[in-house]
């Protein structure tokens, strides 16, 4: 297995360049990477801002929308990207198009590289159950890739969030990311990596290392512990 995952807010510089290296790594001397785009609605606009933005790292990005088979276009991929955006709206295409499976085999079976960010990353865990979007479809199910036998909250951050208004900052009084972890863990025995954004954790049977921000580790009946990049998480994710 060898899995790249990332939160997501690739937007400064110093991220950028964060990804692009990590991805040159992790996929290595391959020409062309396929990437699923069904996260947002415009796929061919999606392939073009990640190139313009640079964020291809010099590979080819092949959208799969654009396979007459896509499940084909999986079996015959080198590298699999699958992008941020609506995590409902990706896992309910990921379902009707058969892919969930063939994706599994390539990464789990087959060895290739996968990376995903956001809503790639939630689909790479057991389930979406930990998504931070809207419910704007309803898949057939919630199950997701399983690459991984964690679940992540993306784009995480602790503590409450400010509202500005009239110049000022006002709490907003909504659950936090926290509150929504602990109600996960009241129903679901998963570890979670809640992910800040800038971060990603590269995954494979022996480890979770985390480059590029902090995270913290939630586990039912336990307080949560933080962690630093260049930690690795999978001492922290057992037992």
């Amino acid at each position: 297995m060898k899995v790249l995952l990332g939160s997501g807010g690739f937007r400064t510089d110093d991220r950028k360049a964060t990804l692009v290296a990590e991805m040159q790594s992790h996929f290595g001397e391959i020409d062309s990477i396929l990437f699923v785009p069904y996260a947002l609605a415009d796929h061919d606009g999606y392939v073009t801002a990640l190139n313009e933005r640079g964020l291809h790292a010099g590979y080819t990005l092949q959208g799969i929308h654009q396979a007459s088979d896509p499940v084909a276009a999986v079996r015959s991929a080198q590298g699999i990207y699958v992008g941020g955006g609506n995590t409902f709206r990706l896992i309910k295409q990921l379902h009707e198009l058969g892919l969930v499976e063939a994706i599994q085999k390539r990464i789990l079976a087959d060895g290739v590289p996968y990376l995903g960010v956001s809503a790639g990353t939630n689909v790479a865990c057991p389930t979406m159950r930990t998504t931070n979007d809207m419910p704007i479809v309803q898949p057939p199910s919630f199950d997701a890739l399983g690459l991984v036998p964690f679940q992540v909250n993306a784009h995480y951050h602790p503590g409450g969030i400010h509202y500005e208004q009239d110049g000022a900052l006002h709490p907003h009084f909504g659950e936090t990311r926290d509150d929504r972890i602990r109600e996960f863990h009241e129903e679901n025995t998963t570890p979670v990596v809640g992910l800040f954004e800038g971060g990603l954790l590269r995954c494979c049977e022996q480890s979770v290392q985390l480059t590029g921000s902090e995270a913290r580790v939630f586990r039912p009946g336990m307080t949560p512990t933080t962690h630093q990049s260049g930690e690795d998480l999978l001492p922290h994710l057992q037992g």
